[in-house]
């Protein structure tokens, strides 16, 4: 019996298949399309109650900018990128709380079905796949749990290694000609001296042979980058994210995952975001693997190596130890991601480490404040609770929370908070109890 083939149309006929009501998975990052995203904004004024999930928009969304009142389309994503927080802002984007890892288990365990699934692909292989270039996360299980599948085909995607991370032409409904862009890049930010100085502190305490995984933000680059200076060796990468940091790691000799006990010898992520080189390194190279988020992310995966190192950023830290990681009091800034399961993976790890890095305060015109607090903000999100944390780093130290009292927590998190804080959170820590009478 011959196999089915999927059929070839038009971005505007397959906008045609929306109705009033709709679910739309748009998917992650360089996989969200766009010819398909065009076509359906065009549609606008036909269209109602549409919603879609979505996740790290890295360039405008066209349904977004054709109804900038939220009357046809509302939008929800699993993580904000800069884009979808100006979205949220404006009262047309809504955060999903997510353990990023567990996603795919969400599309197939709890929520209702996808009516249309859109998310871009490679050209088709000799073998009838079609490969998410790049991006692992949940396509696969996005396009499990959809009424209609769609591939936009994008010529200028990575092609990547991994069976979890493609599509058969037998699986796909309709396929779709993409607009000829290439995919996003994120901006080369310049690391600060406060970057570089956390950075390094971090490296100092990173083992030859450690396994790593890096957030996305300038701190956790800056320990890549203060690794390059190092000299270490045998790093392996087990990462959510695959970052321009850590493929510097890999065209320096220095990341060979020689030493990792899962996937000896691959670099291993679940999203590839960075700037062309990332994807010229990535592409057609089987030394790097895309998985998908439900293999890397689950902590007792992580664990299966050893040595493995856990760098994130955080917001705001009380003298607890709890991390903000995620939200400005009820504004939600960005996402819980991989951070709590990469901490508790890199735990469980032997000899394995975790840092949560900031700086030590947070300025913003004539204003600064101390990111390490009595206690969080009004409404803030925990994204790492105290029991989880272990390695604290500011520009002032590297402070090791695991096993400490609360008093002697307070203690750690104001000897790395800026000096012109301390003497105030002592007295604050004090007078809330959180310190026995002559302790310190």
């Amino acid at each position: 019996m011959a196999m089915r083939q999927a059929r070839h149309i038009s971005a505007t006929e397959a906008a045609a298949l929306v109705k009033s009501g709709d679910w739309i998975d748009y998917g992650v990052t360089i996989g969200q399309p766009d010819a398909f995203d065009a076509a359906l904004a065009a549609r606008k004024d036909e269209l109602t109650g549409v919603k879609f999930r979505s996740c790290i928009s890295v360039k405008p969304r066209a349904v977004l900018e054709a109804d900038p009142l939220g009357d046809h389309f509302t939008w929800f994503s699993w993580h904000y990128s800069g884009y979808d927080r100006k979205k949220a802002d404006a009262g047309i984007a809504h955060y999903m709380p997510i353990n990023l890892g567990e996603i795919p288990d969400y599309y197939r365990r709890f929520l209702p079905p996808i009516d249309v699934a859109c998310i871009k692909g490679c050209p088709k292989d000799e073998n009838g796949n079609y490969t998410f270039g790049g991006t692992g996360l949940w396509h696969p299980a996005v396009m499990e749990c959809a009424r209609t599948r769609i591939v936009e085909v994008c010529e200028h995607l990575p092609r990547t290694f991994n069976e979890g991370c493609k599509i058969h032409e037998s699986e796909v409904d309709f396929v779709i000609a993409g607009d000829g862009s290439r995919p996003a890049e994120l901006p080369d930010t310049e690391l600060t001296d406060v970057d570089r100085q956390v950075g390094r502190l971090i490296a100092e305490e990173i083992e030859d042979g450690a396994c790593i995984q890096v957030g996305i933000g300038g701190m956790p680059n800056a320990a890549c980058a203060a690794l390059l200076e190092s000299g270490a060796k045998d790093l392996g990468l087990h990462s959510e994210m695959l970052t321009d940091s850590m493929v510097d790691l890999v065209l320096s000799g220095q990341a060979t995952g020689a030493r990792k006990t899962l996937d000896q010898g691959r670099h291993v992520y679940s999203f590839a975001l960075g700037q062309r080189k990332l994807y010229d390194a990535i592409n057609d190279n089987p030394n790097f693997c895309c998985y998908p988020a439900d293999y890397t992310n689950l902590p007792h995966n992580i664990m299966r190596n050893e040595k493995v190192v856990a760098i994130n950023n955080t917001t705001q830290i009380d003298l607890t130890g709890q991390a903000a990681s995620e939200s400005d009091g009820l504004r939600h800034i960005s996402g819980t991601g991989g951070q709590l399961q990469f901490v508790r993976g890199a735990y469980a790890s032997p000899g394995g480490k975790s840092f949560i890095c900031m700086s030590s305060t947070f300025e913003k015109g004539d204003v600064r404040k101390s990111r390490i607090v009595l206690s969080l903000t009004l409404g803030n999100t925990v994204t790492t609770p105290r029991t989880d944390m272990m390695y604290v780093v500011t520009e002032y130290g590297c402070v090791n929370l695991k096993g400490q009292t609360v008093a002697d927590r307070a203690r750690l998190l104001i000897s790395v908070a800026h000096p012109d804080y301390r003497e105030a959170l002592e007295r604050e820590a004090r007078d809330a109890g959180l310190v026995p009478k002559g302790y310190w």
